[in-house]
């Protein structure tokens, strides 16, 4: 027999309130199909280093996903070697990236996704890394978050206020690459991604078109657990 209340808990996971639906047609993607989605492109999913974008995000549901698919390969690979395991989940972290117009679904997806990534952590640190070093840590992936997580308007490519208004900056996201032991930063302005405003475009390696954009700001390299330092290094 079928349970008069499925439906509705079924209902309460994907909408937060009927006013939100009806304001902003705001309705989270239910995880069974979450991971129907993320199996089409498996293959990148589990690349450590494969960069995802969601512009409507909500609280995370398909970051999360993504995020768990990711730290279990870098489990499979570095979980023995503890410093490496943290090198590499920090490479996963910062190549998830959302968007969302609603405030507290932002900060919802930034405190997800620390907290699936924190769980984690905290088992395989257990071994060679010291307090210090893991609060170090913490912070770069909370700081990644905050930098990767924005609040804005994925239509109009704007930042956007606590009551959906736009602002006049736009949107900027930072791109993460991991060299040795030091991160580079460098920001790219999101609409200059979207419509393709590249600095010139060149032949890739496979023969392929590869479009070279200019970023707006490029950071000095610094040592992967020293990232929250963020604007004293540019």
């Amino acid at each position: 027999m079928k349970n008069p209340h499925q439906n509705d808990t079924s209902e309460k996971k994907q909408i937060k309130s009927r006013d939100r639906v009806a304001k902003r047609g705001e309705v989270f993607t239910a995880e069974r199909e979450v991971k129907a989605m993320c199996d089409l492109v498996k293959d990148e999913t589990e690349r450590i280093d494969s960069r995802f974008l969601e512009p409507a995000c909500g609280d995370g549901n398909f970051l999360a996903e993504i995020l768990e698919r990711k730290l279990k390969v870098v489990t499979r690979v570095y979980g023995k070697k503890p410093n490496d395991w943290e090198k590499y989940s920090i490479v996963a972290v910062s190549s998830i990236y959302g968007i969302d117009i609603m405030a507290d679904n932002a900060a919802s997806c930034r405190n997800r996704l620390f907290e699936i990534w924190q769980t984690q952590y905290e088992e395989i640190s257990k071994r060679k890394i010291s307090s210090s070093q893991k609060e170090e840590t913490k912070k770069t992936i909370k700081y990644i978050l905050e930098r990767n997580i924005l609040l804005g308007n994925a239509l109009s490519l704007k930042e956007v206020d606590e009551n959906q208004n736009d602002k006049d900056s736009p949107i900027i996201f930072s791109e993460w690459s991991l060299i040795g032991l030091s991160l580079k930063r460098r920001d790219f302005i999101f609409n200059d991604l979207v419509n393709k405003n590249c600095k010139a475009n060149l032949i890739s390696d496979n023969g392929n078109e590869a479009e070279v954009f200019s970023p707006v700001k490029e950071f000095s390299l610094v040592h992967y657990r020293k990232v929250y330092e963020g604007e004293s290094r540019c």
